[in-house]
């Protein structure tokens, strides 16, 4: 890892993708902290101090890095494209034109990502005129005080704030793809990475304030052994043995050779966690829309009783049976047995002792859901259980912390990927295996 630090700086054209990808992240970060226009930055002040205290804003902004609560021009963060995501994947399983868009390669994978730009422009403006209606005129209400961000509610004002804030989220979109396309890693999981790891300082200082060293530095090391157990669990992978046949052409004879086929523990990696806050995230955002008064009122708080505590036995269920769920979806979606299974016969390759075709089939779909349960209990389990340990030890009104499981395993993931892509850059530029 550090021999890997060291070189990807003297290779000119990995340092100039790593510079790029560093500066796209600096304006991300920047365009996190520039309200838009037309706010009153007193009544911010009082917002930023509410969401300290954690509730449904603590979990709202755990993915904008605070820029919700700075009601900024990135203030929605990549929440809409990632919900959008979401809806364009299901919706490929139930209408046959996106299934057969995808599989068509990569002209059809052009046409579902336009879509996917076009839904996340429209939740956005969903999102924007909600958030603007609800810290507005008296929208606040349901955090306990009168709040009202905007100077002036007027149309104009709000039209603006909601362009302004929808063209921000245009805007992380292209950001994201130009990081992938000319920079280094996944665009859109940099930005999620960055979003989360800038709470961590913040939220280690508000721990050492309310709870000491001691304390600290027991949550520390302890979210350094989560961090070994998940990068254990993440390089971890079945491998299937796969024997090519031999075949003469002309004089000439091929295959014969052995491979494997890796399937990794984990092989959904982060997604599933950011898929479940996602989906999570929806009904509390709903919830503030409701009325301050009876079953509204009733709701609300249902939900900041249930679904915001990680130590409530509802949040433990619902938020792990929804990570458990999209691991085995997005699982799905990665690798497809039928089609490998196939891929597998028409190149002359079988996996010894089971006929190729059908039965290659079940046996890579029996492997497959096998290794993927204890996967997907695993990011479970990580997800849930530093909130609920963090929660316990750290005697304080705030629930979601920085450090919890879902920001570590995004961060972890993500640092992991983004590591194996710089590996396979150097790896390309200075291979060495038959010089030594």
């Amino acid at each position: 890892m550090l021999s890997t630090m060291r070189n990807m700086f003297k290779v000119a054209d990995l340092r100039n993708k790593i510079l790029f990808t560093v500066a796209i992240i600096a304006i991300y970060r920047f365009g996190a902290h520039v309200p838009v226009p037309g706010l009153d930055l007193d009544q911010l002040a009082i917002l930023r101090e509410q969401a300290a205290g954690g509730g449904a804003l603590g979990f709202l902004q755990l993915f904008s890095g605070g820029a919700l609560t700075n009601f900024s021009v990135f203030a929605l963060g990549i929440m809409p494209y990632i919900t959008s995501s979401i809806i364009m994947q299901i919706l490929t399983v139930v209408i046959p034109r996106l299934e057969q868009w995808q599989q068509q390669g990569a002209v059809g994978q052009r046409k579902i990502t336009q879509w996917t730009r076009y839904l996340t422009v429209a939740i956005a403006v969903l999102q924007s005129t909600s958030f603007t209606f609800l810290f507005a005129n008296g929208g606040g209400g349901f955090l306990g005080i009168d709040i009202n961000i905007l100077t002036e509610f007027t149309v104009p004002r709000v039209l603006l704030i909601v362009i302004t804030m929808t063209a921000g989220t245009a805007l992380i979109m292209w950001l994201a793809e130009v990081v992938t396309q000319r920079g280094i890693g996944n665009g859109m999981s940099l930005i999620i990475f960055a979003s989360v790891l800038s709470t961590f300082p913040s939220q280690g200082a508000q721990i050492r304030a309310e709870a000491g060293n001691f304390v600290l530095a027991g949550v520390i090391a302890i979210l350094v052994l989560v961090l070994a157990a998940i990068v254990f669990v993440e390089q971890g992978q079945r491998r299937i043995p796969v024997q090519f046949a031999k075949r003469v052409v002309g004089r000439r004879q091929y295959g014969g050779q052995n491979t494997y086929i890796p399937l990794k523990v984990n092989q959904s990696g982060v997604i599933p966690v950011i898929f479940a806050s996602s989906v999570l995230y929806l009904p509390i955002l709903a919830s503030q829309v409701l009325p301050n008064t009876g079953w509204g009122d009733s709701v609300r708080r249902w939900i900041d009783t249930n679904l915001l505590a990680p130590d409530n036995i509802f949040y433990v269920v619902i938020f792990g049976a929804l990570i458990v769920g999209f691991a085995y979806f997005y699982t799905a979606i990665q690798f497809d047995p039928a089609k490998q299974a196939d891929t597998l016969r028409k190149q002359g390759g079988f996996v010894p002792g089971i006929r190729p075709g059908p039965q290659t089939e079940r046996y890579l779909g029996k492997i497959l859901s096998r290794i993927t349960l204890p996967g997907a209990l695993f990011i479970a389990v990580v997800a849930l259980v530093p909130d609920i340990v963090v929660a316990t030890i750290v005697d304080s009104e705030q629930k979601q912390f920085a450090f919890g499981g879902i920001s570590l395993l995004i961060a972890a993931g993500v640092a992991l990927e983004t590591m194996k892509q710089i590996d396979s850059q150097l790896m390309m530029r200075n291979y060495e295996g038959f010089l030594k």
